[in-house]
């Protein structure tokens, strides 16, 4: 049985997704799996994922199919089909299907280096064990270098919640779980007509209780989209008020986080708000002094997302 699966929830981005497809053919690795969760997508991902395939190794589900690669006969594809609903929506049934000890997200516009696969199963097997969370490995621009830098060499383990604040890294990471963890606390919330909550949510529910093991490598070449979530921030705060207040919540509630963290998350919990005009909000707040004060701040936030946003 594989080891980890790399899942891909993609909506429009056949043109895109073929770079993720060619990295994992190029695996120095074999002991993984391939799990693309199609939101609903009207171009031809699904005909493109099929032409994949060796046809006589297709089996067919409800919601999709499954076969081996043409490029890569080692390489197991499984396509699924799910109404539009969002990445976290996504996210939810990934999680509901994989079935490997390991998982980690590739997007559909970003690709894997040739040896990441082996690097993950090389450092679990040294490394890992049910008292960490899973691995955490960094993400690269396509020119080699690490969004956000490296971390200093002496760090073995850290949580989430500290890497800004405690290692001073502020660029985007790329995380592998215990898929057991990610199956305890999926699937995550939906609201109504909101697409846009951030699956951090769900990592941060693990990250309470373990830390992660660092590879301060590359797991991931990332590169930004027009249509991706880092572009239309803005708008993913008016479209998604309640996910993201949801968001905040859990991060307000975090234990041993400063009071500059806390009232940084009232602000934006605050704004949230407003949108969505509930008269609980301050019973609502893990923090209710701190969000009290947050009031004057989250207006003008409030404001300022009116302002930016394009919707």
């Amino acid at each position: 049985m594989k080891r980890i699966t790399i899942f891909t929830p993609t909506y429009n981005r056949a043109n895109l997704i073929i770079k993720g497809y060619k990295a994992l053919c190029q695996q120095t690795s074999h002991d993984c799996k391939w799990l693309i969760i199609d939101d609903g997508s009207i171009d031809n991902t699904k005909e493109l994922c099929k032409s994949w395939l060796i046809s006589d190794t297709i089996h067919l589900f409800k919601d999709g199919f499954e076969g081996y690669s043409k490029d890569s006969p080692w390489l197991t594809i499984r396509y699924c089909h799910k109404e539009n609903g969002g990445l976290h929506t996504g996210y939810n049934k990934a999680i509901e299907l994989i079935d490997t000890e390991l998982c980690v997200c590739i997007d559909s516009d970003d690709y894997m280096p040739n040896d990441a696969v082996e690097k993950i199963i090389k450092l679990w097997d040294e490394k890992g064990s049910d008292k960490v969370g899973g691995i955490l490995g960094l993400d690269f621009f396509t020119n080699g270098k690490p969004i956000g830098g490296y971390f200093k060499n002496d760090i073995e383990t850290l949580h989430i919640i500290d890497m800004a604040p405690k290692y001073n890294h502020h660029g985007d990471v790329k995380v592998v779980h215990r898929t057991e963890l990610l199956k305890e606390v999926a699937p995550m919330p939906t609201f109504e007509g909101e697409k846009n909550f951030n699956p951090i949510y769900l990592f941060h529910k693990i990250d309470i209780k373990y830390p992660l093991v660092l590879l301060n490598d590359n797991l991931c070449f990332v590169e930004y989209q027009p249509d991706g979530m880092t572009y239309n921030i803005y708008n993913q705060y008016k479209n998604s008020p309640r996910s993201f207040a949801e968001l905040r919540k859990l991060l307000m509630s975090r234990k041993g986080t400063s009071k500059s963290f806390k009232f940084r998350n009232a602000i934006h919990y605050v704004s949230s708000q407003i949108m969505i005009r509930n008269k609980k909000w301050l019973s609502d707040s893990p923090e209710k002094l701190i969000t009290l004060l947050a009031v004057p701040f989250g207006l003008a936030l409030y404001l300022y997302i009116n302002h930016k946003a394009t919707i």
